[in-house]
């Protein structure tokens, strides 16, 4: 008897599109955001001062993140966190963009990219990382 594949086996399964598929699903400023490695202005976003308890997931894929257990003030205008769900639920780029070297965050699942992570900005956080994510490329899923 076999039994059915959980959530997280699932919820691995790579997603490729094409940009025409991307761009009928996506709104513009969402397209911009995750597709074009765009950022939201600070202070705008839906999630910024959000405390609700729940599960960040990407919006393009529905793939899990974060969780607002690990959502702290950092008060830089985006929504930001000390750590992800699981190491395998992001990737990590070297972005040399602006003038200046930081780390862009991606989903693992679809490639869309969410933020960038910073460190060792005295937050007092368990990790000394901030994960600076767009509210856009996430949609929070209340906890019951």
């Amino acid at each position: 008897m076999s039994t059915p594949e959980s959530a997280s086996q699932i919820d691995k399964t790579p997603i490729e599109k094409t940009d025409e598929e991307w761009r009928r699903e996506l709104t513009p400023e969402e397209y911009y955001v995750l597709r074009q490695s765009g950022t939201e202005r600070p202070f705008t976003g839906e999630y910024h001062d959000t405390h609700a308890k729940g599960m960040y997931q990407c919006r393009a894929c529905g793939h899990e993140l974060f969780t607002s257990n690990e959502k702290f003030d950092s008060h830089c205008g985006w929504p930001s966190f000390w750590a992800p769900l699981a190491e395998d639920r992001v990737r990590y780029i070297k972005d040399r963009t602006l003038g200046m070297e930081r780390v862009e965050v991606r989903c693992a699942r679809c490639d869309s990219h969410l933020g960038h992570v910073f460190e060792g900005e005295g937050y007092g956080t368990p990790t000394d990382q901030r994960y600076c994510i767009n509210s856009v490329s996430m949609r929070l899923v209340p906890k019951d």
